[in-house]
């Protein structure tokens, strides 16, 4: 018999729709996601991290320290370096997310992930002295990476300064994000900001 997550979900019947993401998403069975940054000196080994530790390593921050959305999110190193903290975080994030929609927590990740991951961006060249912004495709890593930050930061931002605990910011943005909803979706709201940047380079 596998290991559950947090002894309680499991990993072996969660499916991932997506060709590109379902590459570089690990859902290796564990208990506790916890590599000890053993994949951090490999070429590309964040592909193998569990998908539940990713995230978790990005609400491992300390605020933006920049304006984003209107305002600027400062954490004052409350979260980075605490693993088990956050961790903890998470599984009440999950916790939340069963209770509210009776599926296994893992499979609502991996469908915000799938709905918040933009498939195109913009970088910028330089011709002649002019530097110029083209649409480019995103790499399968790349969007994996924004969606994860897009949604550890839209928890973040939900719970910053706000009665809401971290875990509820947390729980509220992976439902919205797995049903499509645009209106309440910050990750969604940025992965079309990002699209609509790219269509406008081309």
């Amino acid at each position: 018999m596998s290991e559950k997550l947090f002894e309680k979900y499991s990993l072996e019947d969660v499916e991932i729709r997506d060709k590109s993401l379902k590459q570089v998403v690990s859902l290796k069975p564990t208990s506790l996601p916890y590599s000890a940054g053993r994949h951090v000196k490999k070429p590309l080994g964040k592909i193998h991290v569990n998908i539940v530790e990713r995230l978790a390593n990005k609400l491992m921050r300390g605020g933006t320290g920049e304006k984003t959305s209107g305002k600027v999110i400062r954490t004052q190193g409350n979260l980075q370096g605490k693993k088990l903290k956050v961790l903890r975080i998470v599984e009440e994030a999950f916790d939340l997310v069963a209770e509210k929609t009776k599926e296994n927590p893992v499979q609502i990740l991996i469908k915000a992930l799938e709905n918040s991951a933009p498939r195109e961006d913009v970088t910028r060249v330089s011709y002649g002295g002019v530097s110029y912004q083209i649409a480019v495709d995103v790499s399968a890593t790349r969007r994996l990476d924004m969606a994860l930050r897009n949604m550890a930061l839209a928890a973040i931002m939900g719970g910053f300064n706000k009665p809401k605990p971290l875990s509820e910011a947390l729980a509220d943005e992976m439902i919205n994000t797995a049903k499509g909803d645009i209106q309440t979706s910050y990750a969604m709201k940025k992965r079309d900001e990002t699209e609509r940047m790219a269509r406008s380079a081309r």
